[in-house]
């Protein structure tokens, strides 16, 4: 099976040694994030559990840990966007993000590893020529360390206009002169193009519009086939295979103004004076009433197929 830890936080970021703790323990108790009494036990064991899925905006603080996670097969994508603090204002330094992206890079290898640049807006500051001109630089600096590069529009989510009003839609005429020039970008430095939820409208210029992490994506990191079951998208218009989130709403610390699973900064500050990296869960600990399901889990390789990749 398939572990996810980025849905809803960034674990690597600013839980990595909590995180590392569920690995030498061998569980984790996640809550409904919609029936908070309702927790999900997954075992962590690489006898069950195929690939870990990763997405961060600094994966440094995992890097003391990596020995844990060798018997695992991983995918990781790491976001590095052209903003400032004015957008993203605890992210680090985008040089060393990069220098960090090609160690990680040569750690997992080039097929386990992906870069997103999302999501993207258009502003004064942030203008369609200044994107152009970001995107070469970051290409260029990632050339040989990574074959994916996932690119989204901004969505206006609730969450999202509420944290950053003056955020406005990408027009569409916008959004396929610009998709084309990444592309051609992208092509360059060789990378696909995966647009996030973006619809086939950037196919034609020559995007993979067929999801961002899909099951073939986790069996080229790991070299293996994998049975799984079918599930449906996060969204209508998400193809991607994401389940088994093991993080939590209203925790990441990077408190960028486009993050749409942060409510408000307050609300996160809360939460992250709650955690400790002893317990089971990421935020708090057991409580009464807790009803804990002990998740059904099972590898998902076929051991009768070996892909030759």
């Amino acid at each position: 099976m398939i572990i996810n830890t980025g849905q809803r936080t960034d674990i690597p970021a600013f839980y990595a040694e909590w995180f590392a703790n569920r690995l030498k323990e061998g569980f984790v108790c996640v809550r409904n994030p919609y029936n908070p009494s309702q927790v999900s036990r997954y075992r962590l064991d690489p006898s069950v559990v195929d690939v870990i899925g990763f997405c961060t905006k600094n994966p440094a603080p995992m890097f003391p840990y990596m020995n844990l996670l060798k018997d695992y097969g991983q995918y990781w994508f790491v976001t590095i966007t052209p903003y400032g603090k004015d957008i993203e204002p605890n992210v680090p330094d985008k040089h060393q993000l990069l220098e960090d992206f090609r160690k990680l890079s040569g750690l997992v290898g080039i097929n386990a590893i992906g870069w997103r640049y999302d999501p993207i807006f258009i502003s004064e500051r942030y203008s369609r020529e200044y994107h152009l001109r970001a995107f070469e630089q970051i290409a260029s600096a990632l050339d040989g360390y990574t074959e994916t590069v996932v690119i989204s529009f901004i969505d206006l989510y609730p969450k999202v206009r509420r944290n950053f009003p003056e955020a406005r839609e990408v027009d569409k005429k916008t959004r396929l002169e610009l998709g084309r020039q990444l592309i051609e970008i992208a092509t360059r430095h060789g990378m696909t193009v995966k647009p996030c939820a973006e619809g086939d409208e950037l196919a034609a210029y020559g995007a993979d519009c067929g999801g961002c992490m899909r099951i073939s994506d986790y069996e080229k990191a790991i070299g293996r086939h994998l049975k799984a079951p079918k599930i449906k998208g996060a969204r209508a218009a998400c193809a991607c295979f994401l389940s088994c989130d093991i993080g939590a709403y209203n925790t990441c610390r990077h408190l960028c103004r486009y993050c749409y699973a942060n409510a408000e900064a307050a609300k996160v500050l809360a939460n992250s004076r709650q955690h400790d990296p002893r317990s089971p869960f990421l935020i708090g600990s057991y409580q009464e009433g807790d009803v804990i399901h002990d998740v059904p889990q099972k590898s998902w390789i076929d051991e009768q197929i070996d892909l030759m990749i």
